[in-house]
């Protein structure tokens, strides 16, 4: 299977959001400060939700420009003989995004998502590695990434893609 990743330009938001970023919730990673580190614990939830933060109101990939100056944005959508099958999006020199810190050594990816159907075959370690690739070549140090704990599928991908834990928000 041939992963196809380009950039495109953040007026394909809409088309980039037809890729789905629900989930189905059947665990949590619970987190504690041990004395090596972070400590986390993967438990069972009794009743299983699905988390679609697209429904979330305001966080739909259309709605981003009404929050954020996204002109600096890169926008990237991952294909798979020519279907769209999965999306990142990196936030880079946003004032008003809090995370940045107002620095421009430093990116947030800020989305990344991949068809349910074609997880687990590589597509978000490609996207991953573009996006680390754009914010290099715009002289950034760091790639924050930001994740919740009932994503537990997402907190394992980052770490497989060598991010570390450094801070938890309760």
């Amino acid at each position: 299977m041939r992963i196809e990743v380009a950039e495109e330009s953040v007026a394909s938001l809409d088309t980039y959001a037809g890729v789905p970023i629900a989930s189905w919730v059947e665990s949590v990673l619970e987190v504690e400060n041990g004395p090596g580190g972070w400590v986390l614990t993967e438990r069972q939830l009794d009743i299983p939700y699905v988390k679609d933060y697209d429904a979330i109101p305001g966080e739909h990939p259309s709605r981003w420009p009404e929050r954020f100056d996204v002109s600096g944005w890169g926008v990237f959508a991952a294909r798979v003989e020519g279907r769209r099958v999965g999306g990142a999006v990196v936030a880079f020199d946003t004032p008003e995004l809090e995370m940045l810190g107002g620095r421009r050594d430093l990116a947030v990816l800020w989305d990344v998502r991949v068809a349910p159907e074609s997880r687990g075959r590589g597509i978000g370690a490609a996207l991953f590695h573009a996006a680390e690739a754009w914010a290099r070549a715009r002289g950034c140090r760091r790639l924050w990434v930001e994740t919740q704990n009932v994503n537990v599928a997402a907190c394992r991908f980052y770490a497989r893609q060598g991010c570390a834990l450094v801070s938890v928000d309760r």
